[in-house]
């Protein structure tokens, strides 16, 4: 496991913390390979029965670390590694929640659209730069992010690029309600012990009619991040990287 993930069971809630706040918890190739693992045990255990997402240090993540995709070069050459992560973030049996504090930028906030209940704070703010760095959507937003906050809304958020303030994302559906910092924590994880509370198999059977076809979003997953890898090799992205590294 990465040291740049925190894991924690509490009770039967599997709390799962980015703490890199150094670098507003900017996800590495190995923090997502520690996620993965944690989930895959989790999925296989039945003494865990709902996970919970935080951050650290007043962030919840900036999204990928462009620098160390780009040193590794696994954007690209580990593009399966990141579908298989993001499959299994879609297609979890059991609940995922989020406590989201300061900004959830790229997939920091394309995750959230997998969720099944996302608390945040007054100072949570999303936002995805894709078209900005000549991209597209990932993570199946392209098909959730309409289906869950309606086409203008998500057309604001993935291509426009717009912030959306807590307050924002409550009332267009991305969130489920807003406490202050100092609470989240711990409504969080009361919230996602009262879901475990739960018999398991319904909740199970429940989540699975609500999300529908898992098949199309997998695909959706796989198809955009054929898209995303074209678009790193063009001129437009190459020159937005460029650009984006010279403010740094």
């Amino acid at each position: 496991m990465s040291e740049l993930i925190g894991i924690e069971r509490r009770g039967p809630v599997l709390a799962i913390r980015f703490q890199r706040p150094e670098k507003k918890n900017a996800i590495t190739g190995e923090m997502y390979a520690s996620i993965t693992r944690a989930f895959v045990e989790g999925e296989a255990n039945p003494d865990v029965r709902a996970y919970v997402l935080f951050g650290s240090g007043g962030a919840f993540t900036a999204g990928n670390d462009i620098a160390d995709f780009q040193r590794t070069g696994s954007l690209v050459t580990g593009a399966a590694d990141i579908v298989r992560f993001l499959t299994l973030v879609a297609g979890l049996e059991k609940p995922l929640l989020a406590g989201v504090d300061g900004l959830a930028v790229g997939v920091g906030t394309t995750l959230l659209m997998h969720c099944d209940m996302v608390y945040a704070t007054p100072a949570a703010w999303f936002q995805t730069p894709f078209t900005a760095l000549g991209l597209v959507p990932e993570a199946g937003s392209s098909l959730i992010g309409p289906r869950l906050l309606g086409h203008a809304v998500a057309f604001e958020l993935l291509v426009a690029g717009r912030r959306l303030s807590a307050e924002r994302a409550l009332s267009a559906g991305l969130i489920n309600a807003i406490h202050e910092a100092d609470a989240l924590e711990a409504e969080t994880l009361k919230l996602a012990a009262e879901i475990a509370a739960l018999p398991p198999e319904a909740v199970t059977l429940s989540k699975r009619l609500l999300k529908g076809d898992g098949a199309a979003v997998a695909a959706r997953i796989r198809h955009e991040v054929e898209i995303f890898a074209e678009r790193l090799k063009t001129p437009e992205a190459q020159a937005a990287f460029a650009a984006f590294f010279a403010t740094r």
